[in-house]
This record gives structure tokens, C-alpha cells and sequence, in this order.
């Protein structure tokens, strides 16, 4: 195992009020509730565990990176709290099972509450979380990662649940394969767990993680807390910031979600505000918010990001704290390139979502 620390960032409790935010807004409503990552972040860090954060650049190629985050619905886990360590049980059974250590955590998705459970994990088991992720978003599946994406065989993979339970996927197929498994385990487990994948190489996470996330999403957060104090405009600062769109500003009238094969899905209508009044939003949702539509015409997709915050406060929204007449800003932003080459849309773009008729037309070639 590689020492690390004279490398790393040792995060403040400043830092994580700046990453709830950030991870918020990339998180596109899933990725669990950042405030309750937020909280047990803080309290590892009270507890005297340090919060570390390696450069991607000073990984060597032969390091062992073990990325990790949580699966199930985000609605679960914002109402059952995890147990705590999930995470590590996940990480030291995948190491005796293989018989090797890890050198670093990695973030499956830098989204909401799974930008917080590497660094938790990692504050427990001593390791630094390297600064990228796997998605530069969220997304409801496992296989919607770039790590599978790129050709990372994610098995074998371990789940832990807050009752003490771990299960062990030996093999799968395909990464789909390895998706669809996990979520049935997910559901007999209650709905909430946390998985850990195979070891990738840090010559492997150096091509094809999403790089620099972790620093995004806090600079994001902190430019959203500069603005507020300021008093200027966050969704301005947003905006500017990830060479976005506001594309809608309205207040939510109509709200269909459930909870449907481990997932929260649902649709959110939106009667639009200022200079929006007399047109009509729509968000289509599957743990995140996938695809907006106004007036029935597509203005955003998957895998750019759809971005709800609350029109007052700038502040990101989670698909399972939406409630009827939020007023809401409803923002479109640029994914990274990695998300955009045909062999990622074949797993992230609107098709796979079940909507083949949508074109997806690049956010970051239309600015």
C-alpha cells in the first residue's frame, strides 16, 4: 500500500459545506441527499479522521484504486440512515477475497451523498480518495459508469447493507448483467446499500476517470456560497461557471413519483414563472432528473445535466425532496467529453433511458 499523504488535500469542514452543494448540482437530483452525506462527513472528521483528496495526476500506473459508492433508491436512504461503515466492510471483504490492498478510494459518482461515502470510507480505512469519478454526474445504473464504459470488468464486487450483511458477486457477464443482480440484492436488502467493485489500475483510472470532480463540485459549492454572500445571483454564477443554461424558471404543479425495481421514478410538471409564464416544464425522472421538455419539445437530456435548484436560494433540489409548488430554476449543463463518444451513449443517452426517438444534440456544442 502506497503512502500517499504528503500529496493529498486534507478537506475542511468548510470544504464539505462547499461539496454538498457542488456534488448537489452534478448529482442532477440522484446520488442520495448530500445534506445526510454532509453530516457524517462532518462527524468523521470531528471524530479525528482526516478527509483526504489525491491528485488523479499523482496516481502511478500500478496503484489499485477500489471505487465505491451507494446503490438503491435515493428516497431510501434519505429516510433509513446507513449504519456507517458499510463502505469498509465492503472494502475489506473485497480485499481478503482478492488477497491485495488498496492504495485509494474511488468515487463511482460524484452526485449527491456518493461524493460523500469514498471519503467516509476512506477516513475509516486510512486511504486518500482520488480526485475524479466515474460519471462527472449521477446516474440510477451501475453500468453507466465510464469506468464499465471504457472496458473495467466491475466483478468481483461486494455489497453491504446497514444490518451487517455482505454479499459477494463472483462473476457477471456483462456489466448490465452485473446491474440488474446488484439491484434485486438491493431490494431484498431494504432498498439502500453500498457496493465496491473490482480494482482498477491507476493507469486505467487516469484514462478513463472523469477527472478533477471533487474539485469541480467544491469550487462549484463555493462559488454558489460567494454569490449568496455577495448577494448576487447563484444561478448566474452557476451558469457561468459550467458554461450552462437557464433554461426554465416555474413552480412545480403536478408531481408523479414512485418507488419502482429499486428505483424513484416519476415525472415533475412545472407552470412556468417570469418570463416563462404561460409555457408548461416537464422533468422526466429515474433516481435522476433525465430529460426536460417545454411546451412537449426537448430542451435538455441525458447525458447533459438537468439541474433543479430552488429559484430563491440558488440551492440544488434531489428528486426526493421535490414537493407541489416549489418554485424552481431549471438549468441544463455541459457533461464532460468522456460522456459524449458514441460508445458512452450507447449506455447514457436518451435510448437506453427507453426514449430511442430523442436526439441528443451535445450542450457544449450548441452554447
Amino acid at each position: 500500500m502506497r503512502d500517499y499523504q504528503s500529496q493529498c488535500r486534507v478537506l475542511t469542514e468548510e470544504d464539505i459545506d462547499a461539496l454538498e452543494i457542488g456534488s448537489g448540482i452534478l448529482g442532477t437530483g440522484g446520488g442520495g441527499n448530500p445534506y445526510i452525506g454532509k453530516l457524517r462527513a462532518r462527524q468523521a472528521i470531528r471524530e479525528g479522521h482526516e478527509l483526504k483528496i489525491l491528485p488523479i495526476e499523482a496516481l502511478e500506473d500500478d496503484a489499485r484504486i477500489v471505487a465505491l459508492g451507494g446503490i438503491g433508491a435515493p428516497l431510501v436512504s434519505f429516510e433509513r440512515l446507513k449504519e456507517g461503515r458499510e463502505g469498509v466492510r465492503c472494502l475489506r471483504a473485497l480485499e481478503e477475497r482478492l488477497g491485495f490492498k488498496a492504495d485509494a478510494i474511488g468515487c463511482e459518482e460524484i452526485g449527491g451523498q456518493n461524493s460523500m461515502e469514498p471519503l467516509i470510507t476512506a477516513a475509516f480505512a486510512g486511504l486518500p480518495v482520488v480526485d475524479g469519478d466515474g460519471m462527472g454526474r449521477a446516474f440510477p445504473e451501475m453500468q453507466m459508469t465510464t469506468y464499465a464504459i471504457y472496458g473495467h470488468n466491475s466483478t468481483p464486487s461486494v455489497m453491504c447493507d446497514p444490518h451487517g450483511n455482505a454479499v459477494c458477486f463472483e462473476h457477471a457477464i456483462t456489466e448490465k448483467w452485473h446491474e440488474t443482480m446488484a439491484r434485486a440484492c438491493v431490494i431484498a436488502q431494504g432498498g439502500a446499500s453500498v457496493l465496491a467493485s473490482a480494482p482498477m489500475s491507476g493507469a486505467f483510472f487516469k484514462a478513463h476517470a472523469i477527472p478533477h470532480s471533487y474539485t469541480q463540485a467544491i469550487g462549484l459549492g463555493q462559488a454558489v456560497l460567494d454569490a449568496r454572500q455577495a448577494h448576487e445571483d447563484p444561478i448566474k454564477a452557476i451558469c457561468e461557471r459550467e458554461g450552462g443554461k437557464h433554461v426554465f424558471s416555474g413552480k412545480i404543479n403536478d408531481l408523479k413519483r414512485h418507488f419502482e425495481r429499486g428505483f424513484n421514478v416519476g415525472v415533475a410538471s412545472i407552470e412556468g414563472l417570469d418570463d416563462c409564464r404561460g409555457s408548461v416544464g416537464e422533468i422526466t425522472i429515474q433516481n435522476e432528473f433525465l430529460i426536460f421538455r417545454r411546451d412537449g419539445e426537448m430542451q435538455a437530456c441525458v447525458p447533459d445535466l438537468v439541474v433543479v435548484l430552488d429559484l430563491d436560494s440558488g440551492l440544488p433540489i434531489t428528486t426526493e425532496v421535490l414537493r407541489y409548488g416549489q418554485r424552481v430554476a431549471v438549468l441544463a449543463l455541459p457533461c464532460h467529453e468522456l460522456l459524449r463518444t458514441q460508445q458512452a451513449l450507447d449506455v447514457i443517452g436518451p435510448a437506453a433511458f427507453g426514449f430511442p426517438e430523442l436526439v441528443y444534440r451535445p450542450l457544449a456544442e450548441t452554447a
